[in-house]
């Protein structure tokens, strides 16, 4: 069974998660928060599986409680809920340790499914998704905190092989398993152990972390100047 808390500052919404989830017998709601601060506590009292996350809170939003409990509980997983199809806000959660975002407008048979698929310990943005959004957002992310140097990062990347560096860019390009068994002319399965070594060395939960490392570590371009392309809501 996995255990999910719902988060989000409208009472109508969270009880139509609950519904939806409800509805499924692997999964099940364990408890509500309507703001941040109760999410953590929550998270703390519950540690429920996954955390379906509004971001757009008043007292402690989504982005603060999204790095809390994500840092306090290393076995709970935090789904974003957003409005926007690319959301600056949204992707600071990632940054924070989010392990995926959703649109609020989402299918249920699509809600149920990212719960399962982020419970299992996979992410559910596609990384170009993630590529846009650092594009777009990573010269002003409302996160709080410094991004790290290249110098930080450096040791790190030492640890990796040639091929399981090639294997990060080739995840920071947005590329999936099987384009980059295609490009190296390797087996998926090949390919799956080296993205799973490449992550598991730099200690990464999953692919959308590694994109963000990537690219802030350098591996790939720099983000376009301001008065580039600009967010628009779906």
């Amino acid at each position: 069974m996995t255990t999910v808390l719902l988060v989000d500052d409208q009472a109508l919404l969270r009880m139509g998660l609950r519904l939806v989830i409800e509805s499924e017998p692997d999964l099940d709601v364990v408890g509500e928060a309507s703001d941040g601060q109760v999410a953590i506590e929550q998270a703390a009292a519950l540690a429920p599986d996954v955390v379906l996350m509004d971001i757009r809170m008043p007292g402690t939003d989504g982005i603060e409680a999204t790095r809390r409990i994500v840092l306090e509980h290393p076995s709970t997983r935090v789904l974003v809920l957003t409005t926007f199809d690319v959301d600056e806000y949204a992707f600071a959660a990632l940054r924070a340790g989010a392990s995926g975002f959703l649109l609020k407008n989402t299918r249920p048979e699509e809600l149920v499914e990212a719960i399962r698929t982020v419970a299992s310990g996979s992410s559910v943005v596609a990384p170009r998704v993630v590529r846009l959004m650092l594009d777009l957002f990573a010269p002003h992310l409302p996160t709080g905190t410094e991004a790290r140097g290249h110098g930080d990062l450096s040791p790190l990347l030492r640890t990796l092989t040639p091929r399981e560096l090639d294997v990060l860019r080739c995840v920071a390009e947005g590329l999936s398993n099987a384009e980059i068994a295609e490009r190296f002319v390797l087996s998926a399965t090949t390919v799956k152990t080296h993205v799973g070594n490449m992550l598991a060395k730099l200690g990464l939960r999953d692919r959308v972390q590694a994109v963000i490392l990537a690219y802030e570590c350098g591996l790939v371009g720099s983000p376009p100047q301001p008065g580039g392309v600009a967010p628009r809501a779906r």
